[in-house]
């Protein structure tokens, strides 16, 4: 682990973020539980996610599909042959890794796609040894990176290794009840199981871990075409194509030019995706691209498929937290095959099998990446401040309320402005222990964004002070104006 990544998971632990999991036993690699912050914190992360996605189209809905589905679905999408990862065991204590991830970490480069022959050739030729022991590696193997269960003893079944499968057997269902319309997208936020070897870096790598996923099915015929094109077509991408990977250098491309290479549907989403990092979670431009997957690296089904990356300092530069991927009609198609189930519609006049455009983001990954980009250490007059500059949208709380101290009736009036606030729908966070400095830092340490004072003014005029979790500047504000203004901070308007 990095020093910012121990910092963060110490944080993290010690203020109600997350943890591994069944900690009181060890814990359990690749598994963590969110506590009581962490959970507000991701809960509003997914709605801001649903909210602005959903808002794309008319026609795009959110579906809850099981977590457990039978083996014959695995069959047609192809995850039983295909859904494999390359493990290479130690010959002297036995450990387990994954191939490709230990020859990229050894050389720095990406090895996503080698074969497991490949890759072998790869340990031999640079002497890549175990990094628990030191001990040589045996030749590199394939296992399926599925979890399988028997549903009442025998009928096998598995845990989903995606969210995306619901949408897909639910498709037909969903296209007769909304009248037949396309494009139709739906959309699942829910959890996923993937049996990792090596599960690493907290909540980037997981063996159980959510997803917030839109299955956009549309007419293949209409690729090359969107109504709301011309509202992007001079906004500029941050790219990185495979042309530059060696380089490193991110472009910034026009939507426009972006559709010599790639149809106008899938740029025009590409553009949707990097405005809700931008503009609604307020990354900053330099810590967001898309990077372009190669024909080794991408699924055999995705016909195209960048992956959305943030900059995170704890996890040593670009990490994914997400993907557009062009999947044709592979989806379908197999399970029209294995089914017996007909997936052609009848819409534009023509007969066909809908494509996917799939938007993948993996939850936790995002919640840890917001983490790590607004993790902030200062000092402030000779004593250490620990902040999470959270984006406000995304503050466990929509304020904090303080008395300044427990006594001539301040304790009574923050009680009563904390009971009003969160009447109004509010969420608030109530700290009366220790001195007021202490408890800024609490909230500080949380991300709460908005913090109200109850001191001796208030009993005589009803002002409260308003303070700014990034700048530490402060207001008087009356106690009649707070839910206003704390909704209109909370939408990145300045507090003075």
């Amino acid at each position: 682990m990095t020093k910012k990544e121990n910092r963060i998971e110490e944080i993290a632990r010690r203020r109600g973020i997350f943890w591994q999991s069944s900690e009181i036993y060890g814990g359990v690699s690749g598994l963590y539980d969110y506590g009581h912050i962490g959970t507000l914190i991701k809960r509003k992360w997914e709605n801001l996610w649903r909210r602005y996605f959903l808002g794309l189209d008319d026609n795009f809905f959110e579906v809850e599909c099981r977590n457990i589905m039978p083996e014959p679905v695995f069959k047609a999408s192809g995850h039983i042959d295909s859904f494999v990862d390359p493990i290479t065991k130690c010959k002297k204590c036995g450990s387990l890794e994954r191939a490709d991830h230990l020859v990229e970490k050894n050389l720095n480069e990406s090895f996503e796609g080698l074969s497991a022959d490949d890759l072998t050739k790869m340990i031999r030729k640079h002497g890549i040894k175990c990094p628990k022991c030191g001990g040589g590696l045996d030749e590199v193997g394939i296992i399926n990176m599925m979890l399988p269960l028997m549903l009442g003893g025998s009928s096998p079944a598995y845990l989903r290794p995606e969210t995306a499968q619901g949408a897909y057997v639910s498709f037909l269902r969903e296209f007769d009840v909304l009248r037949k319309k396309l494009p139709l997208g739906l959309a699942i936020v829910g959890r996923a199981y993937r049996n990792e070897i090596s599960p690493r870096n907290l909540l980037i790598r997981m063996r159980e871990f959510d997803q917030a996923e839109l299955q956009i099915f549309f007419n293949p015929g209409m690729i090359n075409e969107h109504g709301d094109f011309g509202r992007v077509s001079s906004y500029k991408l941050r790219v990185m194509p495979v042309s530059s990977r060696k380089s490193g250098i991110t472009h910034e491309i026009s939507c426009s030019d972006m559709t010599k290479k790639l149809p106008k549907f899938y740029v025009y989403h590409m553009a949707m995706i990097q405005k809700f990092y931008l503009e609604i979670l307020g990354v900053a431009p330099e810590k967001f691209r898309f990077k372009e997957l190669g024909d080794e690296e991408r699924a055999f089904y995705n016909k195209y498929h960048w992956d959305m990356e943030l900059c995170m300092d704890s996890m040593d530069g670009f990490r994914e937290v997400g993907g557009i991927h062009y999947r044709t009609d592979h989806d379908l198609s197999g399970h029209m095959k294995v089914s017996g189930t007909d997936m052609n519609v009848f819409s534009d006049g023509k007969k066909f099998i809908p494509h996917v455009l799939e938007l993948s983001f993996g939850v936790d990954r995002n919640v840890y990446a917001m983490l790590d980009m607004g993790f902030t250490e200062e000092n402030v007059k000779g004593e250490e401040r620990v902040i999470f500059r959270l984006p406000r949208a995304l503050s466990p709380f929509d304020c904090a309320v303080f008395p300044l101290v427990n006594r001539e009736g301040m304790d009574a009036k923050a009680a009563e402005i904390k009971r009003n606030m969160a009447s109004m729908g509010m969420a608030v966070f109530y700290d009366s222990s220790g001195s007021i400095g202490r408890r800024y830092r609490r909230a500080d340490e949380i991300g709460v964004a908005a913090c109200i004072t109850v001191d001796s003014e208030t009993l005589k005029d009803g002002t409260v002070t308003l303070r700014d979790r990034d700048s530490m500047k402060q207001v008087r504000v009356h106690e009649k104006d707070l839910p206003e203004k704390i909704r209109v901070f909370a939408s990145g308007a300045d507090i003075y």
